[in-house]
């Protein structure tokens, strides 16, 4: 792979904007609601995820009765683009507001075009789980630094998208889970896996039992874990030896506190070749999950280029 041609692996540093981080955390998770509300279930939970998208993030097309609807946050012009399949559309501006504020000035939008939002009203995965309508601590939104993170999650996207493509097994889409807030990719071996024991606060435990039923080997971004934020990567169940075994770049490490491989943003963005570091660190940490778990490599792996 050749790195981009411009610098287009932008830098923010999560202490710089932590606080609009945050807040926008809070809005993902009642758009995500929203999803969830009108979404027939998919395995994994995977119809409840965001989007990246050349303005931002997308919920993709939800079904509501006999029409469908999407909700974009543009990270662009900073509106919360909503849209109907009949044409009809409205917009929530993207500001320093509280998540009350926006929470309901979003309820609002959706009644305009006749969309009844009926959502468990408080967020999932974070401690204290503040309901959406009582919350004017997080009110914060930087526009440049929503921007930048997008500008990663794009880079992100692109790199993870490729690694995507090497697998013919199961493996999820590049999406966005609101909850946690990072970027994830997941390929499956095939096999059941131990019932998950859940655990994650503010969050039901059938919500981890379904996330983790089958065997994982499960990659991302998460705007955390290093001074911009944090590649990472993982297996459920986790084998025998995954901690120890060879990583790539230099700058990846497993974890003890997270129980995963992190690979810091500032190590890729900073490398010659950014794209080559990031595939080198999902390539590898992978190979720790499936050759320590005994994964049918062959069958499960493919070329993408096979029909060039």
């Amino acid at each position: 792979m050749s790195a981009p041609s411009d610098n287009s692996w932008p830098a923010l540093r999560v202490s710089d904007w932590e606080p609009t981080r945050d807040t926008l955390h809070m809005w993902t998770q009642i758009v995500g609601k929203i999803r969830l509300t009108y979404s027939p279930l998919l395995n994994h939970w995977w119809e409840v995820t965001l989007y990246a998208t050349p303005r931002g993030l997308s919920t993709s097309s939800i079904p509501y009765r006999n029409r469908l609807f999407d909700m974009e946050f543009d990270f662009i012009d900073h509106v919360l683009a909503i849209r109907t399949s009949d044409g009809a559309a409205a917009t929530v501006a993207l500001a320093p507001k509280s998540v009350a504020q926006f929470y309901a000035e979003t309820l609002g939008a959706l009644d305009q075009l006749g969309i009844e939002a009926r959502i468990h009203a408080r967020p999932n995965e974070v401690e204290p789980a503040i309901p959406f309508a009582e919350d004017h601590l997080h009110a914060s939104y930087d526009p440049d630094a929503a921007n930048l993170f997008w500008r990663q999650l794009i880079q992100a996207h692109r790199v993870i998208s490729e690694f995507r493509a090497y697998f013919m097994g199961k493996v999820s889409p590049v999406h966005v889970f609101w909850g946690s807030f990072d970027m994830a990719c997941t390929r499956f071996s095939g096999r059941l896996a131990p019932e998950h024991p859940g655990g994650a606060p503010n969050c039901p435990n059938n919500v981890m039992v379904e996330g983790y039923s089958r065997e994982l080997s499960s990659c991302g971004f998460w705007p955390g874990g290093g001074e911009e934020g944090a590649f990472y990567a993982y297996a459920y169940p986790e084998p025998k030896g995954f901690a120890d075994y060879p990583v790539s770049p230099a700058a990846a490490f497993y974890s003890q506190d997270f129980k995963q491989f992190l690979l810091p943003y500032e190590a890729v963005r900073r490398s010659p070749d950014p794209d080559l570091a990031l595939m080198e660190f999902l390539q590898t940490t992978y190979a720790a999950a499936a050759d320590l778990a005994d994964w049918d490599r062959d069958g499960l792996e493919c070329d993408p280029r096979r029909w060039s």
